[in-house]
């Protein structure tokens, strides 16, 4: 059974860090292109973050540049999202997804597995 689980959600103060994981179960997610997508309550799901499977040519949503990493342990089986000087925008659930093939993209019309979500919130 294909399973996507997020974890490592939770309230952070502004400027405040935050490091979101993504495992899954039965299937390697070392051979997918993985990607990050959120949604605030009220808003549209966006895309985040993705990174292909061989690790290269990442991607990230103009607004998080230079303050969000996207990365992938290929042993640990784990994606991780790395979000430091976190804003108050950036509140919202937080969904991690699995691709065969995301053509180097980052559209979530491309995503065949998704996980449950976890949410961030940014507050003081």
């Amino acid at each position: 059974q294909v399973q996507i689980v997020e974890s490592g959600g939770g309230l952070v103060q502004p400027g405040g860090s935050l490091r979101l994981s993504c495992s899954a179960s039965g299937f390697t997610l070392g051979r997918w292109d993985i990607g990050w997508f959120r949604q605030a309550p009220g808003k549209e799901r966006e895309a985040v973050s993705c990174i292909p499977s061989n690790g290269g040519s990442t991607i990230y949503r103009q607004s998080v540049k230079g303050r969000f990493t996207i990365s992938r342990d290929n042993a640990r089986n784990t994606v991780y999202l790395q979000m430091n000087s976190l804003k108050p925008e950036d509140t919202a659930v937080y969904y991690c997804a699995a691709s065969r093939d995301a053509g180097y993209g980052c559209d979530a019309g491309s995503f065949n597995y998704w996980g449950q979500g976890t949410q961030v919130t940014v507050s003081s």
